[in-house]
C-alpha cells in the first residue's frame, strides 16, 4: 500500500484513541456512591490570582470508602477551596475543621443510580458517534484516493474492511468500559 492509505489509518487510530481516552477520562469524573479524587479534576480555584487545580494545592485523600479529605497546604486558602467545591456542583457539600476539607459522598438512591447510568450510556452513544465521524472521515480520503487512481477498487475495497475491523474494535472497547462503569454504578 502507499503512504496515503498508511497516514489515513494512522489519523483513524489517533482519532478512536483520542475518542475512547475521552471517555475514559468521562467515567472517571462519574460518582458510583464511592469516593473518587477524579471529581474534582476540573475544580479550579483562584490562588493568588491564578485558577489552579486542587491537586495542585494540596493533598487529596479517600479516608473510608464514601469519604475524601483534601489537606490544603496554605490554610488560608481553605475558604476559597470550599468555595470553588461549591460552586463546581458537583453534588457534594464539602466541610472543614479548619485544617482538613472532607467530602462525604452519599449512598445512591436506586433512581439516582439508574439516572447515572442513563449518562454512562449517553457517554459511550457520544463516543461511538465521534468513531463513527472518524471511519466516515477516513472512508471519504480512501474514495478520493481511488478516484485520483492512486488506489484499485479491491485495494479500495480492502482498506473499507480495514477500516471496519478497526471500528468494531474499538467500538467493542467502549461497550465494554460502559458495561464495566454500568456495573460498577449499580452495584450497592
Amino acid at each position: 500500500m502507499n503512504e496515503m492509505v498508511d497516514e489515513i489509518f494512522s489519523s483513524l487510530k489517533n482519532d478512536l484513541e483520542k475518542a475512547y481516552s475521552h471517555q475514559q477520562d468521562e467515567y472517571l469524573l462519574i460518582r458510583a456512591g464511592r469516593a473518587n479524587p477524579h471529581i474534582l479534576d476540573k475544580v479550579m480555584v483562584e490562588y493568588y490570582g491564578v485558577m489552579t487545580p486542587i491537586n495542585q494545592m494540596g493533598t487529596i485523600s479517600v479516608s473510608e470508602a464514601r469519604i475524601l479529605n483534601i489537606n490544603i497546604w496554605d490554610v488560608s486558602q481553605i475558604k476559597n477551596v470550599m468555595k470553588a467545591i461549591n460552586q463546581a456542583d458537583i453534588g457534594i457539600s464539602p466541610t472543614d475543621d479548619g485544617k482538613t476539607i472532607r467530602l462525604v459522598f452519599p449512598t445512591l438512591t436506586e433512581e439516582r443510580r439508574k439516572e447515572i447510568c442513563k449518562n454512562v450510556k449517553k457517554i459511550c452513544e457520544e463516543t461511538k458517534i465521534a468513531m463513527r465521524n472518524a471511519r466516515r472521515d477516513s472512508l471519504d480520503m480512501l474514495k478520493d484516493l481511488k478516484k485520483d487512481n492512486a488506489l484499485s477498487e479491491d485495494e479500495l475495497s480492502g482498506c473499507e474492511k480495514d477500516v471496519q475491523k478497526m471500528i468494531d474494535k474499538y467500538t467493542a472497547l467502549a461497550d465494554n468500559l460502559a458495561t464495566e462503569k454500568e456495573d460498577e454504578v449499580m452495584k450497592v
